[in-house]
């Protein structure tokens, strides 16, 4: 197997794996009814993953540090087809619960890994394409995963859609044994050195710009479908075709981030497309109820979040390369502790008020951190983690990783 089937297979386990993270939002109401939950409950199953991967992942990743990386990618897989089959089988909402929470830390240790490793399979030059096509299969999560498990949900229940995707994740498991090589692992980082890295003014805001970014796009991802049955009830039948639509939106964008970044640089493609978000949203909050502009915007939402999305790796890597697992690992953290306080206040937004504010919410997230960026961007870059030493800072563009 050449090493572009290779990425191609890193990317289909993606897909599966953007499915499981994205697939409530699809159903949450549908999921809510089963269990005898409110929609706002429900949307906290969102939180329990984001939180498990948010805190999971970098605590895992320091303990395995000295670990292979495909091993830990196997492992990382092994504990999600066990969340996968838990979800389906232990009662109750509790236990849904946890199950979420063990399934976002496999889900984020796998994301570590496969960035790792792609990075090293891609040839200089076509880097961030090939992490562009790695994104691609979460995003595809989006065009057919959640589309589809919307459909099956309406014929067989919500848990069918677990049974499936547990046994692809087993027979990707093997596929990963045979065609995966051996990846050496980065040399550990000391936690002093570690926390260092919180002290460099630019990570910091870094991390921030990737904080309210998702917390922009979870607001909205997570109650988009009691927001258009809401706001637009006559289009219930017709939710799972937008569904697709915005996958396809989000496709188009994971795909023209990388190419953007490559071609005119991730500063640019960055705060051009939280700007576009921001825009979007103030408009769908305008005109909510109409077909004719809502769901056009939402699709330009959709490719312009996705753009954006896959330079916030490459500048996070680019900042402190000698620690790239730990840095990709931090910003995992963040993008799930957006999810969370996405969740979490979109949650309370549709308990407590109308739900068109999570649109306002989402506009007013992104737009600060479009801000945070353009000042990040204007502050020296400390790249080294080794104590008083510092880099000769560089223009930022994307990343020509060797």
């Amino acid at each position: 197997m050449n090493n572009n089937w290779k990425i191609f297979l890193l990317a289909f386990i993606s897909f599966l794996l953007g499915t499981l993270q994205f697939v409530f939002g699809g159903i949450l109401d549908k999921v809510a009814a089963s269990v005898g939950v409110s929609v706002s409950a429900a949307g906290q199953l969102i939180t329990a993953f984001a939180l498990g991967s948010a805190i999971g992942t970098p605590i895992t990743m320091m303990v395995t540090a000295k670990m292979e990386r495909r091993k830990l990618l196997l492992l990382a897989l092994a504990v999600i087809i066990l969340s996968t089959i838990s979800t389906v089988t232990l009662p109750g909402f509790s236990f849904l619960i946890v199950s979420r929470v063990v399934l976002g830390i496999g889900f984020g240790v796998y994301g570590v890994c496969a960035f790792s490793i792609v990075e090293k399979l891609a040839p200089a030059g076509r880097k961030a394409r090939a992490l562009s096509n790695l994104a691609m299969g979460s995003s595809a999560a989006l065009v057919l995963g959640i589309p589809l498990a919307r459909m099956v949900t309406t014929t067989y229940g919500w848990k069918a859609i677990f049974w499936g995707i547990g046994i692809l994740s087993l027979l990707s498991f093997f596929a990963v044994m045979r065609a995966i090589p051996a990846t050496e692992s980065e040399a550990p980082v000391p936690l002093g050195r570690q926390l260092a890295l919180l002290k460099k003014p630019k990570i910091d805001i870094a991390l921030g710009v990737t904080f309210f970014m998702f917390t922009s796009y979870s607001v909205v991802n997570t109650y988009i479908t009691p927001f258009l049955t809401s706001v637009m009830p006559m289009i219930e039948h017709e939710i799972s075709a937008i569904l697709f639509g915005l996958g396809v939106a989000s496709l188009i964008g994971a795909k023209l981030g990388g190419l953007l970044a490559d071609h005119i640089g991730a500063e640019l493609t960055l705060i051009g497309g939280m700007v576009v978000q921001a825009l979007a949203l103030v408009l769908i909050s305008i005109f909510p109820t109409s077909v004719i502009v809502t769901v056009p915007l939402l699709m330009l939402w959709a490719i312009a979040a996705w753009t954006s999305g896959l330079t916030l790796n490459l500048n996070l890597v680019k900042l402190a390369p000698e620690a790239s697992g730990i840095m990709l690992s931090l910003n995992g953290s963040f993008i799930q502790f957006g999810f969370a306080a996405g969740a979490g206040i979109g949650g309370i937004a549709v308990g407590g008020s109308s739900i068109i504010a999570i649109s306002w919410i989402g506009a007013v997230s992104v737009a600060f951190s479009a801000c945070a960026a353009a000042v990040s961007f204007g502050l020296p870059v400390l790249s080294q983690v080794h104590d008083n030493e510092v880099l000769e800072d560089k223009p930022y563009k994307a990343i020509k990783m060797e």
